[in-house]
């Protein structure tokens, strides 16, 4: 079948190169082929993209879109004295400063013998944040190959100033021509016959890459999926940061509010929505709230969490909020031992039977068993519910936007991620509302939202089909794509609704066993929390 978009040829077929070359992406005709080019750079680029097949219901899509930009550089951008560090390799550093201030450290730049010069950054209107200014940065010199910014950062380090080497192309310029490198995977639920799962591996508090989560299930593809604890002072590297539901079974608590993805094993029905949840102790005659589920007691990773929590309940993305006084609820997936620390932890077996007090917390649980652990003032909450050889009955819900319980089956499976990008085939881009806007470190938006990087999105188009999206970045062959980006090519490529999953280093696509992306991870593929699926026909 041969289609017509503005004058130039298309072949749509399975394994056919397929190549765009038009002025505008903005036409009829381009709509009426599907085939709507990314809108990324300027209209003149072109743009190649390859299908195949992967299974019955399932296909892989690579678009490439642009070229080589010359007049893209390479140069250093100097980090703000005293920033705060994270061994989070993609934690943004502290760049942006007012404009002061950034005139004075280039000005002290240029005194040391550097060629400095300070920027404004101004980031667009998304609908729930005005954007404009969002800081001044301060960068070094303007050099045509990687190495040489490479040499100027290690002078620049030899005299005290820290930076990063960055390229100019991952600043978000509308000029820029590229390259820019999109994986699609479209699961067709009409014609799909095998399974779409999330998988968290052998337990939640470690990590596996997503290739190995891949194959271990024998996956036929699978990409990262939620955000994830990195950090050790956050908590168990692996936990998930926000809701994990597995095989219908709440694992990890939402943070307040924010998207998650809902899939289900026969791939219909995708959604984005956002959650929140309630969850209990009973005893005979009483009941405690709980906290939170298969996580460090204490450590509230992206927030969102409980009234006491310092320094906020609201979410704040790549912050972890504390509280000394929480009740945490544990099962058997978390690991082959619940978290050690001070506090009292009550032991369950299989029959929800108190079977043993621990202080301090921390141990092994019995076969089917769970736990519940307390800290700071709840610890004579629980001492005064639980006694050896009583039932204790612990309950988590899931609550949709109208507050009302959402009961997952054991096909259903969800996903934390965050921002949502587009609502009902609209732009709608929520960093405010996810926690992404923080006002006292505006260099966090600039690095995770404002700037290029690579992206993992996932949504649904108009026909119920589940699509699943990996963008290459942090590299002078792709280009990544800034959050707003994110959300034109989500619309674009027609998804009704879509969101963000974990991105940066993170981000990883498998096609039968071997990764298909170029992640960025400086070490090569990065071990993550969970992964989404795509798994053969089992007969």
């Amino acid at each position: 079948m041969i289609k017509r978009l503005c004058g130039v040829g298309i072949a749509i077929a399975i394994g056919v190169l397929i190549t765009v070359n038009v002025p505008s992406i903005q036409t009829s005709s381009a709509a009426k082929a599907g085939r709507n080019v990314l809108p990324l750079g300027p209209s003149d680029l072109a743009e190649t993209r390859i299908t195949r097949t992967l299974q019955p219901g399932v296909t892989l899509t690579r678009i490439v879109r642009g070229g080589k930009d010359p007049a893209l550089r390479w140069t250093v951008e100097v980090a703000v004295p005293g920033g705060d560090t994270s061994p989070d390799p993609d934690a943004p550093p502290t760049v942006l400063k007012d404009r002061a201030s950034a005139e004075e450290w280039a000005a002290d730049l240029e005194l040391d013998g550097f060629r400095a010069r300070a920027e404004e950054v101004r980031t667009p209107k998304v609908a729930d944040y005005a954007g404009g200014t969002l800081g001044w940065r301060v960068r070094v010199g303007s050099f045509g190959s990687e190495s040489a910014a490479m040499s100027e950062r290690a002078r620049l380090k030899a005299a005290g100033y820290p930076g990063a080497v960055v390229y100019t192309g991952w600043d978000g310029d509308s000029a820029a021509r590229g390259p820019w490198r999109v994986d699609v995977l479209t699961i067709d639920p009409r014609r799909f016959r095998g399974s779409l799962r999330a998988s968290y591996g052998p337990d939640l508090e470690n990590r596996e890459t997503t290739s190995e989560l891949a194959n271990a299930a024998g996956a036929t593809a699978a990409v990262n999926a939620g955000f994830f604890v990195f950090d050790p002072r956050a908590g168990a590297p692996g936990e998930p940061a926000g809701t994990g539901v597995y095989d219908g079974r709440l694992l990890s608590e939402p943070v307040r509010g924010r998207p998650s993805l809902v899939v289900h094993a026969d791939g219909q029905g995708t959604e984005v929505t956002r959650f929140t949840w309630q969850g209990s102790v009973d005893g005979p005659d009483t009941s405690l709230r709980l906290s939170g589920v298969n996580r460090v007691p204490g450590l509230i990773r992206n927030c969102g969490g409980s009234t006491g929590d310092i320094p906020t309940s609201l979410p704040l993305h790549d912050v972890t909020c504390s509280n000394v006084d929480e009740l945490v609820a544990f099962t058997s997936a978390y690991g082959q031992r619940t978290p050690r620390g001070e506090g009292l932890e009550a032991v369950l077996d299989a029959q929800d039977i108190v079977v043993e007090l621990r202080s301090p917390r921390g141990g092994v649980l019995p076969p089917g068993g769970r736990s519940v652990q307390a800290t700071g003032r709840r610890v004579t909450e629980l001492a005064g519910l639980a006694r050896i050889g009583e039932n204790l009955r612990v309950t988590t819900t899931l609550l949709d936007p109208e507050g009302r319980p959402f009961s997952p089956s054991p096909g259903t499976d969800v996903l934390n991620a965050g921002p949502e990008l587009v609502r009902d085939g609209r732009l709608h881009i929520t960093p405010a509302t996810d926690g992404m806007v923080n006002e006292d470190d505006p260099s966090s938006y600039y690095g995770w939202v404002h700037k290029r990087s690579p992206r993992t999105l996932a949504g649904v188009d108009a026909s119920g089909r589940t699509v699943l999206i990996t963008a290459d970045g942090r590299g002078a062959d792709a280009l990544g794509l800034s959050i707003g980006e994110s959300a034109e090519v989500a619309k674009a490529l027609g998804l009704r609704d879509a969101v963000s999953l974990d991105g940066g280093g993170s981000t990883t696509m498998v096609i039968d066993g071997a990764v298909l992306n170029a992640p960025s991870n400086a070490t090569g593929e990065r071990p993550v929390g969970d992964a989404l699926l795509i798994l053969p026909r089992r007969d």
